[in-house]
């Protein structure tokens, strides 16, 4: 046979393959049937049946390869027709099953407050941090939001980002349950590392410790220290909620600051298991 008439038969045989029910392999592992296909710019148009209205884009560069389609169409769900009137099944196509991080297959529960206060407890009796002080964490992070995914990907209640969830051996920071002990466990990490000086603590906590080692403290972000002090001051208020007597002394120390106020948040204090208030 001529090559141009080889080629000829190639070309005629492609036509017919796109012609026949065909199925598109995509990347994420799903697949789509279609009747025959078309590139439009960036995407590739899957028509669905033979009219041309019913079709589907796709971007071109998710679809990894076509099929031939072996299997019988599948068949549409039809009401029952009346008695004495024949019934007819039309073929459906398949559509794709939409994409689903993995996390967020799985249905979180929203914890209620007592059952939040009672996982915050344990968690501080076994890493010997004043729960005040998680709750106060808790509550800069992600305002006691269970579900909360911040734009950089941080998740949970305690907002772990997911290199450091993984080295927590933290495998789903939506999970309450594990992101607090995750998180706190973390926390206690970072006060030894600083030698309990809370605010370097925090600070390595909310920009990351290399930049505590850069700086040599707590770095010149207006964001990091405006956050070292809402959580100590969240921690204070809870504090002189408990015990008023408090403020007498939180009165003197700023008065006696008054003259040389410090140009950094520090604390007087790491916030263990049974202590007072920071300054």
């Amino acid at each position: 046979m001529p090559r141009s008439l080889q080629f000829a038969a190639f070309v005629i045989a492609g036509v017919s393959l796109a012609q026949a029910a065909d199925l598109a392999v995509l990347r994420n592992g799903n697949s789509i049937r279609h009747e025959r296909r078309q590139v439009v710019g960036a995407v590739t148009r899957l028509y669905l049946s033979d009219t041309a209205s019913g079709y589907i884009e796709i971007p071109t560069n998710e679809i990894q390869r076509f099929e031939v389609d072996t299997a019988p169409a599948p068949l549409k769900p039809q009401a029952q027709p009346p008695a004495g009137v024949p019934q007819f099944q039309q073929p459906v196509a398949v559509m794709p099953k939409a994409a689903v991080p993995p996390q967020a297959a799985v249905t979180q529960p929203v914890i209620d407050r007592a059952s939040l206060g009672k996982l915050v407890n344990g968690a501080g009796e076994r890493h010997q941090i004043d729960p005040d002080f998680i709750n106060s964490v808790i509550r800069a992070e992600s305002g006691f939001n269970s579900r909360a995914v911040s734009k950089k990907g941080a998740q949970g209640l305690m907002q772990l980002m997911p290199q450091t969830a993984s080295q927590l051996g933290v495998t789903n920071s939506l999970d309450p349950n594990a992101n607090i002990e995750g998180g706190t466990k973390y926390l206690r990490e970072l006060l030894e590392k600083y030698n309990f000086d809370v605010a370097k603590a925090l600070a390595a906590y909310n920009a990351g410790p290399r930049r505590v080692e850069q700086y040599k403290g707590v770095p010149p972000y207006y964001e990091t220290r405006a956050y070292i002090a809402r959580i100590i001051r969240d921690f204070n208020r809870q504090k002189l909620a408990e015990n008023p007597s408090l403020g007498l002394k939180q009165t003197k120390r700023s008065q006696h600051r008054s003259t040389n106020a410090p140009s950094t948040v520090s604390a007087a204090s790491p916030p263990q298991a049974g202590t007072r208030a920071a300054r």
